[in-house]
């Protein structure tokens, strides 16, 4: 699996946004400097997340970007489908709309399992748990295993 930059940027946009919640709206130009992120890149990555219903913006001198929900209630799954689609795909099909025949058959089951898993990390983790610094415990011990920081 790969993580685009267009989601790693998505993910840590609204981050910002988490940490910054309950001022005022926060610009665009903020975040990309806070975060290092290319603004022209950012502008189109908060576009789909304003579409996708992750932040709301607000045009004029004031004016910026927020969360649309409460941190606790958008998952780092939340961001990346706004921005990317579909957590896990094959050949940019979803693994149920794939069919495998002979002895290819056993690999259905395998790419649907590491989309459940997958989905199983991002969709337990909120924007807030990142915020707080609090992972959960799951997550914590995977990432504590050495070999997940290997490169084999």
């Amino acid at each position: 699996m790969r993580i685009s930059a267009r989601a790693d940027y998505a993910v840590r946009a609204v981050l910002e946004l988490a940490v910054r919640q309950g001022g005022d709206p926060v610009k665009a130009e903020t975040v990309a400097a806070a975060q290092d992120i290319p603004h022209k890149f950012l502008e189109g990555i908060l576009g789909d997340l304003r579409r996708g219903g992750i932040v709301d913006s607000r045009r004029g001198g004031g004016g910026g970007y927020r969360l649309a929900r409460d941190p606790a209630a958008i998952t780092v799954a939340d961001v990346i489908r706004a921005v990317d689609g579909p957590i896990v795909s094959v050949r940019g099909e979803r693994p149920t709309g794939l069919t495998y025949t002979g002895s290819a058959q056993p690999l259905l089951p395998l790419w649907v399992a590491l989309r459940a898993n997958v989905r199983r990390i991002l969709e337990g983790v909120t924007v807030a748990d990142i915020a707080a610094d609090a992972l959960p415990d799951p997550v914590k011990e995977l990432a504590a295993e050495p070999a997940a920081w290997e490169n084999p």
